[in-house]
């Protein structure tokens, strides 16, 4: 694995953009400009976290069937994505989730 210009090797890089969900996802894509693993990675984080966010916050205001969205589907579906691609980009991997990987590999 290399370095990237933040320092961190490329795995540890790649799996950090998916700690804090979309937001760190922004912060590599700003700090860390040249480097393609973890850019795409970073715009995956980005699209996806930022779709989940999105519909949580459509879902939570609208009765009865959006609050069981939210608070019953969203949440487990969100950690197992955070946790699944965070081993997959630490493990050198690049993983593309469905729709979003393809929407991330189309802005590198």
């Amino acid at each position: 694995m290399e370095q990237t210009s933040t320092g961190l090797q490329e795995n540890v890089a790649g799996a950090l953009t998916y700690a804090l969900g979309w937001i760190t996802g922004a912060l590599f894509l700003v700090f860390e400009p040249s480097n393609r693993f973890v850019r795409f990675h970073a715009w995956q984080s980005v699209i996806l976290f930022g779709a989940l966010s999105i519909a949580w916050f459509v879902a939570v205001s609208i009765p009865l069937f959006g609050t069981i969205v939210a608070f019953v589907i969203i949440p487990p579906v969100s950690a197992f994505l955070w946790l699944f691609l965070m081993y997959k980009a630490y493990n050198g991997q690049r993983y593309k989730v469905p729709y979003t990987g393809d929407m991330a590999d189309h802005r590198l």
